[in-house]
Parts: C-alpha cells; sequence; structure tokens
C-alpha cells in the first residue's frame, strides 16, 4: 500500500464511508476503489483514468486534490501526453543534402532566364506582324471610304411605319428588361449552408465517439437534474472540468479552437448534453452502464 492509498483509506474511514458507499456517491467501480487504496494501477483501464480516479476519491472524502497531487507526486503516474518529448518533432527532420541544395539555388536562375528568352521572343516576333496587321487595316479603310456629302438623301418612312417600329423597339427592350432584372435577382440568392450533423462514429462498451459535421463551432452545454460527476478534457488530455454537479447546475465550454471533447459522464440519466445548442442521445442504454464516456470530434470541411 502506498502512502496516497493510505491517506485516502484514512480520509474515507474518518467520514465513516465504506467502499460501496463510496462506489455509490462516485459511481467508480469497488475494485478500482480498493486498487487506489492499494497502490495497484494495473487493473486501471489507463493512466488518464487513474488521476480522474484519485481526484474524484479525494473530493469525495473532503480532500483537496490538487494538494494531493503536490505532496505524492510519485504515487500518481504521469499521463501518455505529459511523457511525450517536445523535441520530438525537430528531431524527426531530416538534414537537407548540399546536392539539393545546390539544384534549389540553380532553379531561380533558371527561372528568370526562361522569362528573358519569353520577353525577346514577344518582342522580336509577335509585335512586328501586329504593327503590319494594323498599317494593312488602315490602309483598306483608307481605300474603302466613301464620300457620301453628294449622295442623294435617304428618305424617311411614313410616321405610320415609323410610329410602329418605335412603338415595337420601346416594347422589345421592356421586354429585355425585365428579364435582365430577372436573372439578376436570381443570380443575388445566397446558396443555402447545409446544416450541423451529429453522427455516431463508434460505440465500445460504454465509450461513444461522435462525428460532427457542417459546422466549426465546438459549444457544450452540460447541464444536471440529479447529483452526477462531469470530467470535461480537450484533445491534449488537459482536464477542463472535474467535479459533482447537482440538481439544477450547468456548465458551458467553448472547444471551437480545438475540434475536440471528451466527456465523462458519472450519472447519465440525470446528465443532459447540447453541443451547439442540440441535444445528443446516449447511444448505449443508462440501464446497462450508467456511467459512460463522449468523444466528440469535428470533422474536417469538405
Amino acid at each position: 500500500m502506498t502512502e496516497l492509498g493510505t491517506r485516502l483509506r484514512e480520509a474515507r474511514e474518518a467520514n465513516g464511508y465504506s467502499l460501496d458507499d463510496l462506489q455509490n456517491m462516485t459511481k467508480i467501480q469497488k475494485r478500482y476503489l480498493m486498487g487506489i487504496e492499494e497502490g495497484n494501477y494495473e487493473m486501471m483501464p489507463g493512466k488518464f483514468y487513474v488521476r480522474a480516479f484519485i481526484k474524484q476519491y479525494a473530493e469525495a472524502v473532503g480532500l483537496d486534490p490538487e494538494r494531493i497531487f503536490e505532496e505524492y507526486p510519485n504515487d500518481i503516474p504521469v499521463t501518455n501526453a505529459a511523457d511525450l518529448p517536445e523535441l520530438s518533432r525537430v528531431q524527426s527532420r531530416k538534414p537537407v543534402s548540399e546536392s539539393s541544395s545546390k539544384v534549389l539555388n540553380i532553379i531561380p536562375k533558371i527561372l528568370v532566364a526562361l522569362f528573358v528568352i519569353g520577353a525577346v521572343f514577344v518582342v522580336w516576333y509577335l509585335l512586328p506582324k501586329q504593327f503590319g496587321n494594323d498599317n494593312a487595316g488602315t490602309e483598306n479603310d483608307q481605300e474603302e471610304s466613301v464620300d457620301y456629302s453628294e449622295s442623294p438623301e435617304v428618305q424617311q418612312p411614313d410616321n405610320e411605319d415609323g410610329e410602329t417600329d418605335e412603338s415595337n423597339d420601346t416594347a422589345g427592350g421592356s421586354e429585355d428588361g425585365s428579364d435582365s432584372e430577372g436573372n439578376e435577382e436570381e443570380a443575388e440568392e445566397p446558396a443555402e449552408q447545409p446544416s450541423q450533423e451529429i453522427t455516431v462514429a463508434n460505440v465500445s462498451g460504454k465509450e461513444t465517439t461522435y462525428d460532427l459535421k457542417n459546422t466549426e463551432d465546438l459549444n457544450l452545454d452540460i447541464s444536471a437534474s440529479g447529483d452526477t460527476w462531469i470530467g470535461v478534457y480537450n484533445s491534449k488530455d488537459e482536464q477542463l472540468f472535474s467535479q459533482m454537479m447537482k440538481n439544477g447546475d450547468s456548465q458551458s465550454f467553448d472547444l471551437s479552437a480545438d475540434g475536440e471533447a471528451f466527456i465523462i459522464v458519472g450519472n447519465a440519466p440525470a446528465t443532459t448534453i447540447k453541443v451547439n445548442d442540440e441535444q445528443i442521445n446516449y447511444e448505449v442504454s443508462a440501464a446497462e452502464v450508467v456511467r459512460q464516456d463522449i468523444i466528440i470530434r469535428r470533422s474536417a470541411q469538405e
């Protein structure tokens, strides 16, 4: 038994709680509570759960979890996220060879040379042809020009015919105008955006994974209609919230920038979860598993 386990067991006994009482309060299985007191973490589902269970145990017996973590750091396992070396990405980069560096330096020079050659070709080949076509067109225009000063006057149509033509032109113009206005109004109508979708991606035991599509937001609203323990974590296993909620309590979280949320629900029938104001349904029956783990992942926009 570790010093941490002894401290927690003494606090439980001082409050007059049995392991069965503590199981009903925290919704943690009795065998896990015994494992915490004995320092046997091998039976736990993972290091992440060990820290969460110890925190919940401490709160239930009236101890400060943060102080417990500070006093017994050697008795509490570290999560996987904290074990990752910060320089792993830097070390994985491969050095660029000298030959590759020389090739990269030559490529800009080749592009500049090609550009200069193309400019010379345009000036030497295309521009003289363009000037020749313009001169030929000018000469043809001069030859085809006719002096109409001595031509007979063109007879104007009768008033009746003229008025009929003008009325027809006016009518045709109004019809064209109305059609163009209608087309402009249709073109200005904005395209409808697809509505948000929440679908079940996977169910494994008491854990359910949901996919969130057609939105860039990830806002959580959690409300309690009875006593329930709630834990909220982001994609980096960073704890955002971890405590018991009473009837009428509610909490809100904005994980839009993160895109993923992990929620531990101690009492599913007494807990309501909404994602962007849309309530999600528990895929696992509360009669089978009272405690449920919910993972919500926002899919990439198509």
